[in-house]
């Protein structure tokens, strides 16, 4: 019972980690294909504006979703890190280098330092959750057994290359749906437009992407296959459909605030219905939940961890968000670092 409980916590943890960072990946995404310094200087600016407050708190929710997988469920861990250890490592060294990269481009005063860094983070907000989705869909198409050795076999098969083109195009609409609100909130109309124009591309090619991937599914992994076309699995499935109809029509007039939500809540019931989908086994048909669990005591320990964690971070994250879209963040300007010396001097 405990076991199952901590495996649906991990799983939104996932969700959150894919909604929260995903949306910051995309962010990067589209920095990448904003086009040369000249014609993508606004659409960075707000970029760069709109990531600096929470860039950095979305990666809790990774190295939340990693403890729960090491002490909760360590012959999974060890299952998946065996067999994945490349593309995983791949992402890992994506996230650093995108994270120093967005942080090392804008103090940079030559323009080919600015153009290095921002070049590094682009490309790693591309690469890093394609790794991370190949390697989700190498454990949904049940390659990760306890015989499976380091292979690309593992993460280089169709399912897997199908799920990181669905994280991309997941975390490119997440990230233009953000931006494109960001736009609204200052004044900029020419970039809400902009990006509402590249959000409707990014999902009506996650909507042909899925559909190719529910096709491929029925032969490569076909208990997720079942899973996704029956049941709850199937339910999340409906809702992250109508979800992205939603969020397709809201961001056709200006004023689509919900899209925001909308477009959350496609991602998240996406990811949703993957993990319902394995139902009951953490690596379809290999490894159940209780085969993958570890031993009772540091179950109850781990969901007592969890119970305190969330306790103390959710509501802080979730303060940090709701500050953030409603602007409550913004940073000092130089205007108000003159004004405010002119007040001390008086």
């Amino acid at each position: 019972m405990i076991a199952g409980v901590i495996a649906v916590v991990l799983l939104l943890g996932v969700a959150a980690y894919a909604c929260g960072g995903g949306t910051d990946y995309g962010a990067g995404f589209w920095d990448l294909t904003a086009g040369g310094a000249e014609r993508g200087e606004r659409p960075r600016r707000l970029i760069d504006h709109a990531m600096a407050p929470v860039w950095e708190v979305n990666n809790v929710w990774l190295i939340f979703v990693l403890v729960i997988m090491w002490t909760g469920f360590p012959a999974f861990f060890q299952r998946v890190f065996v067999s994945m250890w490349l593309p995983l490592a791949l992402a890992a060294l994506g996230t650093v280098l995108r994270g120093a990269g967005f942080a090392l481009r804008k103090p940079v005063r030559r323009l080919a330092g600015r153009r290095l860094y921002g070049a590094m983070f682009a490309v790693a907000s591309l690469l890093t959750p394609f790794f991370l989705g190949a390697a989700a869909g190498g454990v949904a198409s049940g390659r990760v057994t306890s015989t499976t050795t380091a292979s690309t076999d593992a993460w280089a098969n169709p399912t897997s290359l199908l799920f990181g083109l669905l994280a991309i195009a997941a975390t490119a609409s997440l990230g233009a749906v953000f931006l494109a609100a960001d736009a609204r909130r200052f004044a900029a109309p020419d970039l809400d437009g902009y990006f509402r124009r590249r959000a409707l591309g990014a999902l009506a090619a996650l909507a042909v992407l899925a559909v190719i991937t529910l096709v491929v599914t029925h032969g490569d992994a076909p208990h997720v296959w079942h899973g996704l076309t029956h049941g709850v699995g199937l339910f999340f499935v409906v809702v992250a459909a109508v979800c992205t109809a939603a969020t397709g029509l809201l961001l056709t007039r200006p004023s689509g605030a919900w899209s925001r939500v909308t477009a959350v809540a496609a991602v998240a019931s996406a990811v949703l219905a993957w993990g319902m989908a394995q139902r009951p086994y953490l690596v379809p048909t290999s490894l159940t939940v209780a085969e993958g669990a570890g031993a009772h005591t540091t179950l109850r320990w781990l969901g007592l961890v969890i119970l305190v964690a969330l306790v103390l971070v959710v509501p802080a994250v979730a303060l940090l968000y709701w500050l953030d879209t409603h602007g409550e963040l913004e940073g000092l300007t130089e205007a108000d670092l003159r004004s405010a010396g002119t007040g001390d001097e008086a």
